[in-house]
């Protein structure tokens, strides 16, 4: 299991259907709202420093 960066869910990476490569790593989503925040700011996110998000 990977950790889902934004909202710390685990996330399967042989189902998983958000990713995201960054500085060569790929990271795994549990939703596309995550992905999308990832996105936003990446190197917060890949250093663990961006914000919680809870996903309901």
């Amino acid at each position: 299991m990977e950790i889902d960066p934004v909202c710390k869910m685990n996330v399967d990476p042989k189902t998983a259907q958000w990713t995201s490569e960054y500085k060569g790593k790929t990271y795994y989503f549990c939703a596309p709202g995550c992905k999308h925040t990832f996105e936003k700011d990446p190197e917060a996110y890949s250093t663990g420093k961006g914000p919680l998000i809870k996903m309901m």
